[in-house]
Order: C-alpha cells, then structure tokens, then sequence
C-alpha cells in the first residue's frame, strides 16, 4: 500500500488516497490513537470511489469513530472497463428502459464483477488492518451483491449494512444462506430499478437470526440521510 495523499479535513478526519498495486483507494481514519473498528464502505460497480454520496456516508461514519476505506475495483471509476463490459452495460440500460426481462443479461455481467471485485477487496482488508489505527472487528457497508461474496467467504466480517437491490446474481442469492453475520438490509419501496419482491426475498435467504429490514419510500437514490445515523448505531451494537 502507498499513499499518495493526506488531508486533515474540518472534523479532524485523516483523508489519505492510496494505491495498492493498480487499485486506487481511500482511507478516512478518526481522530486520536486508539485503533478504530474498520468499515468497508462499496458503491455499486461503476461509481467511483469519490461519488459524493459515498464521500459524505465514509466522512459521517469516521467521525463517528470508524476507519473507513474503499476502492475502486477493476471497471469503477477511473479504471478501464473492457469493451464487453461496456457493451454488457449498455444491453441492461436499453432493456431496462424498454421494460424488456435484463436476468440472462445481468447474470451475465454482474456475476463475474462479483467474483472479480472480491479479492480487490480482500487484499484491501489485508492491507488497511496492517496499518496502525486500524482494527477489528470489521463492518461491511455498501453494494449488496458485494457484501454477500465477501461475508460469506471472509470470516474477518463481522457485520454489515446493505442496500437492498433486487439484481442479486444466483450465486449470492444461494451464498446469503450462508451468511449469519448481523445483519440492516435498507430497502427503498420504490426503487425503480430493483424490483421490491426480489429484495424481500432475499432478505429471507439471509441465514442469521440478526437481521432488520428498513424499508423507506422512494425511489433508488432517496436512502434518508437518518439512516445513516441509525447503521451507525448498528456498528455500535455490534462492532464495538
């Protein structure tokens, strides 16, 4: 891991970006020496790492006390996307908009995003936890097909907060069986482009007894701003 650059920010937030080998990434640390519980913090595939809502949810939990890092893995952000990435991309939006069924299409190309982003992440995980400032127990926060592979796989999580998406692929529809961690799903009732059943039943899946569902109207985008504050309670109950 190398840092590229540091910034003490209003709220005595340490904000330093990185590399790690071709993944770039940040790191939000809080004030004070006590190593802090870190937080994964993952925007859907294709956002990058400095979306602005992702920015203000890692600076909000930081300062709540959290070490909070994330990525951009391989065809986010700035990082090149493969021209059938790109195609399979524009394939879901056309079909999205025309009401036409996307599965074959998103299994075909959200799946192998999963299985690809993973060890992005948990080489991240590796890194960041080697640092001082820095410790367990670790959260999990962000895209949900994401969280599933990696606390299915990776006994390091220790809990996590999902945004609810009906598009799972099969593969982690079978996976959340496996996952016992606690467990906030946020639902938006109207998200337009993840159908509200799906998400529903998916919540089902999860095979842990410590689980809670937050469903809010709105569409995709419209998460309230309190639930922030409440996933933060939520790392509190179980991370500290």
């Amino acid at each position: 891991m190398r840092f590229t650059s540091e910034q003490r920010l209003d709220d005595g937030v340490l904000q330093r970006e990185f590399t790690l080998g071709e993944t770039p990434g940040t790191l939000w640390t809080p004030p004070g020496s006590t190593p802090a519980p870190l937080i994964l913090m993952a925007h859907n595939n294709g956002l990058p790492k400095a979306d602005a809502r992702l920015v203000a949810r890692a600076r909000y939990t930081a300062a709540r006390g959290y070490a909070v890092a994330t990525i951009d893995a391989a065809g986010c952000g700035d990082r090149p996307r493969s021209a059938a990435d790109e195609q399979a991309r524009a394939d879901l939006r056309r079909a999205m908009r025309a009401g036409e069924p996307v599965d074959h299409i998103f299994e075909s190309f959200i799946g192998p995003l999963v299985e690809n982003a993973a060890p992005e992440w948990r080489a991240t995980l590796d890194a960041v936890l080697a640092l001082p400032g820095t410790g367990g127990p670790v959260g999990y926060s962000g895209w949900t097909a994401l969280g599933i592979r990696l606390a299915a796989i990776d006994p390091r999580i220790a809990a996590a907060c999902l945004f609810a998406g009906g598009y799972v692929p099969l593969a982690q529809r079978e996976e959340a069986r496996q996952v016992t961690v606690p467990l906030l799903l946020l639902l938006q009732w109207d998200d337009e482009g993840n159908p509200r059943q799906r998400a529903l039943d998916l919540f089902d899946a999860f095979g842990g007894e410590r689980k809670t569902l937050h469903a809010n109207l709105g569409g995709h985008t419209g998460t309230p701003w309190f639930e922030l504050e409440d996933s933060c309670r939520f790392y509190d109950r179980h991370l500290r």
